[in-house]
């Protein structure tokens, strides 16, 4: 007969004894089971112990997370959380520099548990932290473990962090500053920062007064990588918080407070911050972490959305100085002069304007400022126009004259066509949208140019044309031309072309013919036989093709998969992993103190959950963890990769999927293991895949086609490598 759902079988350790077995009763209170152990081993004062995880995290055990025992626990008796903070409260003032020491060790450990923390809190702890770094008496691993317990404690969200003073804002800062600090030092400096920046506007602005972009880059002209990383989060998180009204600034020594958005942009795009970022850490010799990887992306999407404001701004047809702009287009375009008021009659010069507009290709022929007033993409289109008339004059002048000296349905619309690839990089570049939490989608080719995205246009708007006369296209056709260059270009972007040469490269191999050939192999590769035979066929397979499915979405979970913890606060280097177990009973979880490399084994992952107590499986905006975290749920992409598991009455295990295909993977299995449809986008992927594959070797072998058993070997590596091919 099985044991009570409500009796839990663990093992309980304490120094110098032997471990303890015994049975919990859940429905005991915790205070009384600390009492029972205390009492077995002759302990005193059961009020001021409590249990402990035997594990790497050494977490308290609460009435509030008691429910996440398991059979099999390995459990520690210690001192309450409350004489802990107490203790060390008392510890970390002591005059003798080692006790201070070893004390501010197992603060920064203790801190990552709430439970202390609410406890060492509770206490004016911060208080007294904030006193000792501005005191500025403690250096090197003293005030690294004081930094560390500071940050550990912050990020549990008890205290505000509206409450700092500014004298240590100043301390801080002056750590971030100085030209020889600490590793660690700088590294905690730089995350408090960051979250100061990001947490409260007041403390922006103070933070602002004490850091200059200046005083940031030789951060990033080290080699360590991790403060490099912390050091653009900085940057990053002072980008997003910077005032939109101008103001004026002196960029040799800018103080950020004085910079706006649209200044901040400028400094952001300097060449001197630009190339240190390329060259150190784009181009380094170490390869590029994910969070390295997270901040560039995060760096590229805050710079690409300061387009957001030129391409949301329609034109003014009244404004002269806009008007301008379009006066200087045709100018460049046809070598003319504005005329004077006395050349001419009104109407034989609005007749010269009406046909030169016609020419570069405007909808409007007789007021083209009209074309601009479409949002997006606005004053943006106009801006990119002008550049690329400026500063790449012959590519501009040969287009324009190109295309107006072919017949009236041929010619390639410079104008319209302008306006349109304009709104379409946008929506590639997703300017306007939020930083996703969890993507490291950066391009490295944008990072090599002072105006990375009106380059990429330039290049883009030369592709057009050349796709338009390859498809010899009409003014109908101008909608598939569009989707043609579409793809030519998010094909280049997908190989992330290290600079725009590249990307321009890439583009010349991708030519509209190149484009028909891909194409057309990948209809033939998911090409959907419509006989009605085969389409019995197919309905009569299914069924084993989907178990096929399952079997692999369960076996994937058998593995196991990592998962980032996301805080609303700061993104952190927290992790855990989840994995099923072989019989498909119980998932195994547990905290890891970094990214694993491999599978983590089942024994080492200290909580279980029984697949018979799942109860549903919940998606986006219905997990508990999207409803508590207000930060995280205006991200549209988290929101796409966050699922819940509900068991028992109130209990649920949160996820929030690295990407889309392991959040696929996840809940299709979870669906799978509780009987349910597997419904994801993947799925019918795979199902479609693997039937379009099962049914054309089903006819191969109807025409009696032979199929190995094995693939042929891989032919041996030549050990002549002189030899030369005729080409002919």
């Amino acid at each position: 007969m099985p044991p009570p759902a409500d009796i839990v079988k663990v093992a309980i350790e304490w120094p110098g004894a032997f471990p303890k077995l015994m049975e919990i009763d859940q429905k005991k209170p915790l205070s009384a089971i600390i009492k029972e152990v205390c009492e077995g081993w002759n302990l005193p004062c059961p009020e001021t112990y409590a249990m402990q995880n035997a594990d790497s995290t050494n977490f308290y055990i609460t009435e509030k997370n008691r429910n996440n025992i398991k059979n099999g626990s390995i459990l520690r008796l210690t001192t309450s959380a409350a004489q802990m903070a107490l203790q060390l409260h008392e510890r970390i003032q002591s005059s003798s520099m080692d006790i201070k020491l070893e004390a501010l060790k197992d603060l920064a450990n203790s801190s990552r548990d709430i439970t202390f923390a609410q406890e060492f809190i509770n206490l004016d702890g911060i208080s007294l932290l904030t006193q000792m770094v501005e005191s500025g008496t403690d250096f090197g691993e003293l005030l690294s473990f004081t930094l560390t317990a500071f940050v550990e404690l912050m990020d549990h969200g008890i205290v505000s962090w509206d409450t700092f003073s500014v004298a240590f804002i100043k301390k801080i800062a002056s750590y971030v500053c100085k030209s020889a600090m600490d590793t660690a030092v700088l590294q905690r400096s730089l995350a408090i920062l960051e979250s100061m920046v990001l947490n409260s506007q007041d403390l922006y602005q103070k933070v602002a007064q004490e850091i200059t972009i200046g005083q940031l880059i030789p951060h990033l002209q080290g080699t360590d990588q991790d403060i490099q990383t912390y050091t653009i989060a900085v940057i990053n998180a002072l980008f997003l918080k910077a005032p939109e009204e101008k103001r004026q600034f002196d960029e040799d020594n800018v103080n950020i407070l004085d910079c706006p958005l649209t200044e901040m942009a400028h400094i952001l795009a300097q060449k001197q911050l630009r190339s240190i970022i390329l060259s150190n850490v784009i181009r380094s010799n170490k390869p590029i972490n994910d969070e390295m990887a997270h901040q560039l992306y995060v760096l590229q999407v805050l710079t690409f959305n300061l387009l957001e404001d030129r391409m949301m701004t329609k034109m003014d047809p009244q404004d002269q100085a806009q008007r301008d702009i379009i006066f200087e287009l045709r100018r460049i375009a046809f070598d003319v002069e504005c005329e004077s008021n006395n050349s001419g009659s009104i109407e034989k010069r609005k007749s010269m304007y009406t046909r030169d507009y016609k020419k570069l290709g405007f909808i409007n022929h007789v007021n083209p400022a009209v074309d601009f007033t479409q949002i997006p993409p606005g004053m943006l289109a106009l801006d990119n126009m002008l550049y690329f008339a400026r500063h790449h004059q012959d590519a501009y002048i040969r287009i324009v004259l190109e295309n107006s000296s072919r017949e009236d349905k041929h010619e390639c619309p410079f104008g319209r066509s302008s306006i349109e690839l304009t709104k379409m990089l946008c929506e590639i570049l997703k300017v306007g949208e939020l930083p996703s939490e969890n993507c490291h989608d950066f391009h490295p080719m944008f990072f090599t140019h002072d105006r990375s995205f009106v380059e990429f246009f330039c290049i883009c708007i030369q592709l057009l044309n050349k796709t338009w006369k390859e498809m010899r296209a009409t003014s109908e056709d101008f909608n598939k031309v569009m989707q043609v260059v579409k793809e030519q270009i998010t094909r280049a972007l997908t190989i992330k072309p290290n600079s725009l040469d590249q990307f321009k490269s890439r583009l010349q191999n991708l030519s509209y013919t190149e484009i028909l050939k891909l194409r057309q192999s990948e209809r033939m590769n998911q090409e959907d036989f419509q006989s009605r035979p085969i389409l019995e066929l197919r309905e009569k397979i299914q069924p084993e093709i989907m178990e096929l499915i399952k079997q692999q979405r369960l076996n994937r979970l058998c593995e196991g998969t990592c998962f980032r913890k996301i805080s609303s606060r700061r993104r952190q280097d927290k992790f855990w992993y989840c994995r099923l177990s072989p019989n498909h009973k119980v998932l195994h979880y547990g905290d890891l103190e970094e990214s694993p490399q491999g599978e983590v084994p089942h024994d080492s992952l200290q909580d279980k959950l029984p697949v018979a107590d799942i109860k549903a499986v919940v998606t986006g905006k219905d997990c508990p963890h999207m409803k508590e975290k207000g930060a995280l749920k205006q991200n549209k992409e988290v929101l796409e990769l966050a699922f819940s598991v509900l068991y028992e009455s109130d209990e649920y295990l949160n996820f929030i999927a690295p990407d889309k295909h392991e959040y696929c993977v996840w809940t299709d299995g979870l669906n799978a293991l509780l009987g349910k449809e597997m419904t994801s986008e993947f799925t019918r992927s795979d199902m479609d895949t693997l039937l379009s594959m099962e049914m054309k070797l089903r006819l191969l072998d109807l025409e009696n086609i032979q199929i190995p058993d094995v693939p042929p070997p891989i032919p041996k590596e030549p050990s002549n490598y002189d030899f030369v091919y005729d080409c002919n």
